[in-house]
């Protein structure tokens, strides 16, 4: 019954994104029901076929590799605060673990092997492969393709810098497409140490966060693409050049690793810092407020009556959707970084294992709020003719993101 309410979810997650669209007469019923076909069949084979299952699962031991790897450094340079032996006895378990200097510098180390690999040219022609997947098989421009195939390994900002020459050319729904692809995805920086959150809750959760990574290019055209269909004739093509091509040998592409990842990890220690305050701030006001059920009022609270019925939709039982629809919650409003952390404290009487599996697809996604500011700043500065569109899409972006996420969750739920 879960499984049918999961797919029933996805048809009712579409018919949101029509009702929240424009153009709707617009909208191309062929190109949908590919798309959701294409997002379907490549569920099934990431997920049920036992030779790609088997592979996406080595990918945890290389995850495992380059967390050691990373606290090799970080005890090297932090000692035990970095995770390294402890000169006294551990009275409180766990009081050992510092965040931003055992799990965070992960970051570091992604940012750097990404440059290198695309200094090297092996991500370069995956990333052209999928573009010329997504274009033969969906019809959409190649170049907005190879920004969406660049985000199952990129983010929100520097996907786009495969198409900065095209950024100007683009269509509205294209414009509208790289954003959503943007929003409903997560960077490679950022996978691994989302993956050492959630590895003690859900076996190969590696494996389930590039899986997700990938699905979500063809979620994301769908969604997009019914929100805010093509209406114009012109396509943009293109293959561009390697964004790290400005990189002159193996050392500089390190150091330009190391540079973009220290900017990444310093901002996202400090917003970590700025919304766990505001949200405690959010909490004391609310508290002062009568309560309601017997209860008092909080953010989470709140959030979890609005999602809940969302969360319903892909698949979750009612008596875990509240729950689960304050993660949903604090991911838009907040960062899907504290929304994982939240789901991993969480005990097995909150959610169980099918629940916490969808959820990892359903808050894996860049759309909230900081996110739309960085985006928004990104290719405003990239494309300043077209910066009053890319602010006017903006929210509509988030909103595409999420339900892009919450589809592929409740996909997940479907084959569960």
């Amino acid at each position: 019954m879960l499984q049918l309410q999961s797919a029933f979810g996805v048809i009712a997650l579409l018919g949101i994104a029509w009702a929240l669209g424009e153009n709707r007469s617009k909208v191309s019923l062929r190109q949908a029901a590919i798309g959701l076909a294409l997002t379907i069949v490549a569920a099934v084979i990431l997920l049920k076929l036992p030779v790609v299952t088997h592979a996406f699962s080595s990918i945890n031991d290389a995850v495992s590799t380059i967390a050691a790897a990373s606290r090799a450094g970080t005890s090297f340079v932090f000692g035990y605060l970095g995770g390294g032996a402890l000169p006294f006895d551990l009275k409180n378990p766990g009081a050992d673990f510092v965040l931003a200097l055992q799990a965070l510098p992960v970051v570091l180390v992604i940012s750097v092997l990404t440059s290198l690999l695309f200094y090297w040219r092996i991500l370069p022609p995956i990333v052209r492969g999928m573009a010329w997947l997504l274009e033969r098989t969906l019809g959409i421009g190649g170049a907005v393709g190879l920004s969406t195939a660049a985000n199952i390994f990129l983010g929100m900002v520097e996907a786009p810098l495969f198409i900065r020459p095209y950024l100007a050319q683009l269509t509205r729904s294209e414009l509208f497409l790289v954003m959503t692809g943007g929003m409903a995805g997560i960077a490679g920086t950022v996978l691994v140490l989302y993956a050492t959150f959630m590895a003690p809750l859900i076996p190969d959760a590696s494996a389930h966060f590039v899986i997700a990574s990938v699905l979500s290019a063809p979620a994301a055209i769908l969604v997009s693409l019914i929100m805010v269909p093509e209406t114009e004739d012109r396509r943009t093509g293109g293959l561009l050049a390697n964004p790290d091509a400005s990189a002159t040998s193996t050392i500089d592409a390190i150091v330009k690793g190391t540079s973009a990842g220290i900017e990444l990890l310093v901002n996202i220690i400090a917003l970590l810092l700025v919304f766990v305050a505001l949200m405690y701030l959010m909490n004391a006001i609310l508290m002062m407020m009568p309560t309601v059920g017997g209860n008092t009022l909080s953010v989470q609270r709140m959030l979890g009556y609005v999602m809940a019925p969302v969360c319903w939709l892909m698949g979750l039982p009612w008596d875990q959707a509240l729950t689960a629809g304050s993660l949903m919650g604090v991911k838009t409003i907040l960062n899907e970084l504290i929304a994982y952390v939240q789901l991993a404290k969480l005990g097995p009487d909150a959610l169980d294992a099918r629940s916490r599996l969808i959820m990892l697809y359903a808050l894996c996604g860049f759309a909230n709020f900081a996110s739309l500011g960085i985006m928004i700043g990104g290719l405003g500065t990239m494309a300043p003719e077209r910066r009053n569109e890319i602010n006017a899409l903006g929210v509509k972006s988030i909103v595409s993101g999420t339900l892009t996420t919450c589809l592929m969750g409740a996909i997940v739920g479907m084959l569960t």
